[in-house]
């Protein structure tokens, strides 16, 4: 095998100006054919690059065809219309909504014209709207904390059923946390994205024992109100900023999360502030606020009230003198504790 050579500069120079008329592009050949250009200097071809596109798509859109090899530069990631800012659909797990949804979720968050109406105590009432439904409710606090009486709580159950229409006891605490956010951020009401939930396989979530709403407070930024509720103690926090609103809750152990899940789509939390969950909790005890007891009624909401009805009965043949036309002396949250199957983590 002969060695390969390797030719002289000077002959490497002259060999490209005798081809240039064929291997020159036409802006080159030009210039080769003028007698006042110099010898063609070295030149070096920029690499092909690879379209970058973004690897999520959803079922309402259509992919679209790829460009041709020869119009391919470097593009962008592309953001999907109607997102908020910085939200991509991509392979870093932040979900996507549709325009149409981006734009309702805008109006949810408008504040109110006015402010709540007041009771006859002169306090403002806590204003209940359901977006899903467009009904409303207004229940009268009959202390600065809340309280609100059995035929308000009445109706917050019937203003927070489920998408089947079934109801369920709301927890009185999770009512006063709502009252105090309308009167801490100055809101007309308080709109409800989603209340009780029928559980289907456990009851996993606070929403299946009437402890939890997801929520937003018009005219304030969601991460707003997720912070203060935090502060309270004994309670969840969740954020979910495609989705668009705030879920609390009531619960024996503070947790919060992120959820970057689309509207529909299979969550994505993400626990955040452990510590502050630890801290705030232990705040709230050295403050006096009780932790909240663990939920009592499970599936069976009639046979639960059923049961608490019977002890109640029962506690009064017993004890007749200590107990008057309305139930002094027996303690509601003790009798007849239902099973309520795995705790909510």
């Amino acid at each position: 095998m002969r060695p390969r050579t390797t030719l002289p500069p000077m002959i490497v120079a002259a060999a490209a100006i005798a081809l240039a008329g064929s291997t020159v592009p036409t802006s080159r050949r030009a210039s080769a054919a003028s007698p006042s250009t110099s010898a063609p200097t070295k030149t070096t071809a920029k690499p092909e690059t690879k379209a970058t596109t973004s690897s999520t798509t959803t079922s309402s859109t259509t992919a679209a065809s790829a460009p041709p090899a020869s119009s391919v530069t470097k593009i962008a990631p592309t953001k999907k219309p109607g997102t908020a800012k910085g939200k991509y659909a991509s392979k870093s797990g932040i979900g996507w909504a549709p325009p149409a949804y981006v734009a309702m979720v805008k109006q949810w968050h408008l504040p109110t014209a006015t402010k709540a109406p007041l009771g006859e105590s002169g306090r403002p009432k806590l204003v209940l709207y359901s977006i899903n439904r467009g009904e409303r409710v207004e229940l009268e606090a009959t202390t600065d904390r809340g309280d609100f009486s059995p035929v308000d709580l009445d109706k917050a159950a019937w203003i927070l059923r489920s998408a089947d229409g079934s109801e369920h006891p709301i927890d009185a605490a999770l009512l006063d946390m709502v009252y105090e956010l309308e009167k801490h951020f100055k809101a007309g009401e308080i709109r409800i994205v989603s209340g009780y939930r029928a559980p289907t396989k456990r009851l996993g979530s606070n929403h299946g024992y009437g402890r939890a709403m997801d929520i937003v407070v018009p005219g304030t930024i969601d991460e707003w109100v997720a912070s203060y509720v935090r502060d309270l103690g004994y309670t969840g926090a969740g954020t979910y900023p495609i989705s668009g609103f705030v879920h609390v809750d009531v619960r024996e152990r503070s947790f919060y999360w992120i959820d970057k899940s689309g509207p529909g789509a299979p969550n994505k939390t993400k626990g955040i502030l452990p510590k502050d969950a630890l801290a705030n909790d232990a705040k709230a005890a050295k403050n006096g606020k009780v932790r909240p007891p663990s939920a009592t009624i499970g599936r069976d909401v009639d046979g639960a009230i059923a049961a608490r009805v019977k002890a109640v009965l029962g506690a009064a043949s017993l004890n007749p003198q200590d107990v008057d036309d309305e139930n002094e002396g027996v303690d509601m949250d003790d009798d007849a504790e239902i099973s309520a199957g795995p705790k909510e983590k």
